[in-house]
């Protein structure tokens, strides 16, 4: 590849500290590719109405998510940044060229802003072109997803067809990509390659004291309908009702569109006592010191374009209760894991109750899980930017 750096759009994630799974992923990938120097972070500036590269602030919240908790995936721009671009705009001040680049990457779900800006920017990078496609889930489960995602989804499926290349993020994602567009008979649609996340490797740090004598279940992920806690707190219930003890700690961001009924019935448990900590979303050092001091995690998903949180589990030594079939399968295949056919209240049910009152098992899964390699991001950005040079350029 040439050593012109890789132009990165970043529009969404240099303006949100929020930690979702697209967000970590477009951090680790820039991060890797940033420090080799061959990443050129960019993003659509929508007050200015052109393609710019990051100012430092931005380039700072892009690496970092400035230290925020995650509070909000919504993106933030500051007074100066609106002003500054709308003030270019108005003037009639000519867009910033862009740097010289050997080719473009778009790690996000854009917005159908950013999207209506794309075939400019396409057409003046002259090497490869590539998008990450995370999953389908808006239209297999619109149900369970928010109303704006599911009614924006078509057309940004569409617009990933003017790519040279799509990296799926599982084997999952790939092949609903493609039945998507043969059955919209598309002629030629760009190459899709599954190409599986990575996940950090956690700070040597060995196990955490805890205050609690208690067996404690860990769950991460953004609390929203298709995420299934209410078949999750079920099941805990259940279990609590039977005298077992444990904690369950929950741990993610609360979409306010699909979320109301996880958040009223959490506190309805916690209202009758029940041992149950909702941690909200959390800083990355709080996140790691959780899955330190869990005797096991659960994640309760009901489809998952990859389900980083299952393998981040492994890398603690931690086995994970999860759904076996689509992307999670893929990622439950290979040891550590306690997969299930299905993830209603009462499958879950039998499987945090077998967990917890064989220990043994815990200490066997938790043994396959330490010896499986598990990806790294410098390994998957090699991955990554060798299949890039390889792609030729579509017309």
């Amino acid at each position: 590849m040439s050593s012109a750096p890789l132009l990165y759009d970043a529009t969404h994630t240099s303006h949100t500290s929020a930690q979702t799974g697209i967000q970590r992923v477009c951090r680790r990938l820039f991060e890797e590719l940033y420090v080799a120097g061959q990443a050129a972070p960019i993003c659509h500036d929508p007050f200015m109405r052109s393609w710019r590269a990051l100012a430092p602030g931005e380039l700072a919240v892009l690496r970092d998510g400035s230290g925020g908790t995650g509070k909000s995936r919504g993106a933030k721009w500051t007074l100066s940044q609106r002003y500054s671009g709308k003030i270019r705009r108005w003037v009639g001040a000519r867009p910033p060229a862009l740097p010289d680049s050997a080719g473009l990457i778009c790690p996000e779900f854009f917005s159908s802003k950013v999207g209506a800006y794309l075939p400019g920017l396409l057409s003046a990078v002259t090497g490869p072109r590539v998008a990450i496609f995370y999953d389908a889930i808006a239209l297999k489960f619109p149900e369970l997803t928010p109303p704006g995602t599911v009614a924006r989804f078509p057309a940004y499926l569409r617009e990933l067809l003017l790519f040279d290349g799509v990296a799926a993020i599982s084997e999952d994602s790939a092949a609903s990509l493609r039945e998507y567009w043969r059955w919209l008979d598309v002629d030629s649609p760009p190459p899709v390659h599954a190409l599986p996340l990575a996940t950090d490797r956690p700070a040597a740090t060995g196990q955490l004291p805890t205050t609690s004598t208690l067996a404690r279940i860990l769950c991460v992920c953004t609390l929203e309908g298709r995420k299934n806690h209410l078949a999750l707190l079920e099941a805990c219930e259940t279990l609590w009702r039977e005298g077992l003890l444990f904690e369950l700690q929950l741990i993610g961001i609360a979409r306010p569109d699909t979320a109301g009924p996880a958040l009223a019935r959490i506190q309805q448990l916690k209202n009758a006592g029940r041992p149950l900590l909702f941690n909200g979303s959390v800083p990355e050092t709080e996140l790691h010191a959780a899955y330190r001091q869990c005797s096991f995690t659960v994640y309760p998903s009901l489809i998952e374009g990859f389900g980083m949180p299952v393998l981040e589990s492994l890398h603690y030594g931690k086995p994970c209760v999860c759904s076996g079939r689509g992307a999670l399968g893929e990622s439950a295949h290979g040891g550590g894991c306690l997969p299930l056919d299905s993830v209603d209240s009462a499958s879950l049910a039998d499987a945090l109750r077998r967990l917890l009152r064989h220990p043994a098992e815990i200490s066997a899964l938790s043994a396959a899980a330490r010896i499986r390699h598990l990806k790294t991001w410098p390994e998957y950005t090699a991955e990554f930017t060798t299949w890039m040079q390889a792609l030729p350029r579509r017309a």
